[in-house]
């Protein structure tokens, strides 16, 4: 089944086009659209083995982006589809399920009002899924169309991990807990590395770690989620590129006293103006502070030093909320192919088993592989994540379990 998924923000839609199912798996395209509103944007689509397009394009809205995306799979410089009756079924990224949605589901008016349902929850994020949604329905209406949750995979959470400690009837009111996020990617890495040692993924106690721009990690037993670090939103948890992750509540309250800030400009600062950007004052990317550190900046070494420690924090947390872990794992643009901060992070842990091996370490950029010493007790891995594939997967499973009929 050629299966095409959809990732729509509120500035672009990613897509990739995966045939999928009887356990054959092959990425066929991949591109990005962007900026979503203006008159002078860009549409790109690669294949494997290198081949790329990228044209000027006028994009106003999301359905103009993914008709392009799907002009684009078409083009015989792609040729990845001959034409768009080829794709079977569209697998939509949905940031927020509440505590609704525990599997993928295949898109229902019900289901639509359920998200809809959702979006004061994640109100920059499912509005633009949606939309994704609305406008491929209205160009491929003969394909079927799934949505995949981000929070699905952290519902398995016991309530003394997602509970917080304010008026029970308040969060209840408002339906105020922690739900998680990059729970597609956290759940690839757990069944990868079970793929990898060739046992079931239930057999592991595992450590994931998602380091990009935003960054997340979870502790997984038995390949289900048990505790993860961000919350109601994606602002708790970590150091993120403009995110402060963890912060006294007391400390928002103090600064919007004597700033006189509102609501929203509070808001900003916590997930535009915080993060690595915020305690550098240089840029929310790692190379960049990588390269100032090296050259003496006070600030931006003072960044990654507290990113490492607050990631290093969550590693000793989630080996005793598991006690004991087999394998630290990480991915995203920084778990992938920053060596340093991984040997950052990993230093000073040898009482919980963790070792790297440093030629390993500094060899694996942007590919799996161990990175442990040969005698260390606990593994670290580093791990590619491929959300668009499992996606996929999903997306044909849901149609299964429904019912559908795939090929």
């Amino acid at each position: 089944m050629k299966v095409l998924v959809l990732n729509c923000g509120s500035s672009s839609v990613k897509f990739a086009l995966i045939e999928t199912g009887d356990g054959r798996d092959a990425t066929l395209a991949r591109g990005l659209i962007e900026p979503i509103g203006a008159t002078e944007g860009t549409a790109s689509c690669e294949i494997p083995g290198g081949r790329r397009r990228v044209r000027p394009a006028s994009i106003p809205d999301h359905n103009r982006a993914i008709r392009l995306a799907l002009e684009m799979l078409a083009e015989p410089e792609i040729g990845a589809i001959r034409g768009w009756e080829e794709i079977e079924a569209v697998g939509h990224r949905m940031v927020h399920g509440g505590d609704r949605f525990q599997e993928p589901a295949v898109v229902t008016e019900a289901v639509v009002r359920a998200i809809q349902d959702c979006v004061a929850l994640a109100p920059l994020h499912n509005p633009h899924n949606l939309s994704g949604y609305f406008a491929s329905r209205g160009l491929l209406p003969h394909a079927a169309h799934v949505a995949v949750f981000d929070t699905a995979f952290h519902q398995t959470l016991p309530p003394k991990a997602y509970t917080y400690a304010l008026p029970h009837g308040l969060c209840a009111r408002y339906r105020v807990r922690r739900y998680g996020f990059h729970g597609t990617s956290h759940r690839w890495m757990a069944e990868r590395y079970a793929e990898l040692q060739g046992r079931p993924v239930e057999e592991f106690k595992l450590i994931t770690c998602h380091l990009g721009n935003g960054c997340s990690m979870c502790a997984i037993e038995r390949g289900r989620s048990v505790d993860t670090s961000m919350g109601m939103t994606p602002l708790e948890g970590l150091v993120m590129g403009t995110r402060s992750g963890d912060v006294d509540a007391a400390a928002v309250l103090h600064l919007m006293q004597w700033e006189q800030l509102s609501v929203e400009r509070m808001d900003a600062l916590l997930n535009k103006g915080s993060g690595l950007y915020g305690i550098s004052g240089i840029s929310n990317d790692m190379r960049t502070l990588l390269e100032h550190a090296a050259r003496g900046d006070e600030r931006a070494a003072l960044a990654i030093e507290v990113f490492c420690y607050r990631i290093r924090k969550y590693i000793g947390a989630y080996y005793a909320v598991l006690n004991g872990a087999d394998a630290v794992i990480f991915t995203g643009g920084i778990g992938e192919n920053a060596p340093e901060i991984r040997r950052r992070v990993c230093e000073s842990l040898d009482a919980l088993g963790i070792r790297l091996d440093e030629q390993r370490n500094r060899a694996a950029v942007g590919r799996e592989a161990d990175l442990s010493a040969e005698d260390a007790r606990t593994r670290v891995w580093a791990i590619p994540t491929n959300e668009e594939l499992l996606i996929a997967r999903e997306t044909v499973r849901a149609l299964e379990s429904a019912g559908r009929q795939t090929r």
